[in-house]
């Protein structure tokens, strides 16, 4: 693997996080229906993140990335491997784990569409263990943080694409994470939408001192936003790095294609 490294605190941690899956073969061999095939999503995979920066998780659709962040959010455990985040041991301390962590994902169904983007708020604040009085003067605030303070009150339904986006934003400020995981995060969103959460990121995420993991395959965002990038292919992580240090003079999308093809070939 290609890595290039320097020193800072380090907020997420992995070594050889791997998670396998048993399938039955009854689809596609009937005769075999109870047979079970064994394979590998995430292939000892090591990785660290650095507090305060914008990594970017890369790779075609079923690289891997999707199975990696639902491993690093506790929603699935591993397989072999150790992972920490926030000094928190992953499958040890999850509980620890959960309140360092927000998922923000561009499939959002988790929200109620009947209530009114506040009335969803006070449901997850409730969940998160906030008190009643921490709730009411929370709420404004992350509402205002994301600018939604004029549309609380509208049905969730009502929102557009780019506004449930910021109320998936809002949900995720309420414990006051240390690290948010976004997943596809500008999927179905206009130019100007992207542009308006690149610059949220930037301006009230990254400069509070949080850490952003962003999983995509659109290779011109993680070049525009990320201070550095890992490239999944198969499994395994297959390049770390700041942009320039990876690509030199050439795009990110020529270098990850150009990977990806050797990487291939090799395997």
């Amino acid at each position: 693997m290609i890595q290039y490294t320097h020193m800072a605190e380090t907020v997420l941690q992995t070594r050889d996080l791997t998670k396998e899956f048993t399938r039955l073969r009854g689809l596609s061999s009937p005769r075999r229906f109870y047979d079970k095939t064994r394979f590998t999503a995430v292939d000892k995979v090591n990785l660290s993140v650095e507090r305060g920066e914008i990594f970017g998780l890369l790779g075609p659709n079923g690289a891997g990335k999707t199975t990696l962040t639902k491993m690093l959010c506790t929603l699935i455990l591993p397989t072999s491997g150790s992972a920490t985040i926030c000094g928190h041991d992953l499958v040890r301390n999850g509980d620890r784990v959960k309140s360092t962590i927000a998922l923000i994902s561009s499939e959002e169904r988790s929200f109620y569409w009947r209530l009114s983007g506040r009335r969803n708020l006070e449901f997850f604040a409730a969940l998160y263990g906030l008190s009643r009085k921490q709730a009411r003067e929370r709420i404004p605030e992350v509402l205002e943080t994301v600018g939604m303070t004029e549309a609380a009150d509208r049905r969730f339904q009502e929102y557009s694409t780019g506004m449930k986006q910021r109320m998936a934003l809002a949900r995720g400020l309420l414990a006051d994470p240390e690290i948010f995981f976004m997943d596809e995060p500008t999927k179905g969103l206009d130019p100007l939408a992207s542009r308006d959460l690149h610059q949220f990121i930037r301006d009230r995420l990254i400069a509070a001192g949080k850490t952003v993991i962003i999983a995509t395959h659109q290779l011109a965002e993680a070049e525009e936003l990320c201070d550095r990038v890992g490239i999944m292919y198969r499994g395994r992580m297959q390049a770390v790095g700041g942009v320039r240090e990876l690509a030199g003079d050439e795009s990110l999308a020529g270098f990850f294609h150009t990977l990806v093809s050797s990487t291939g070939e090799r395997q």
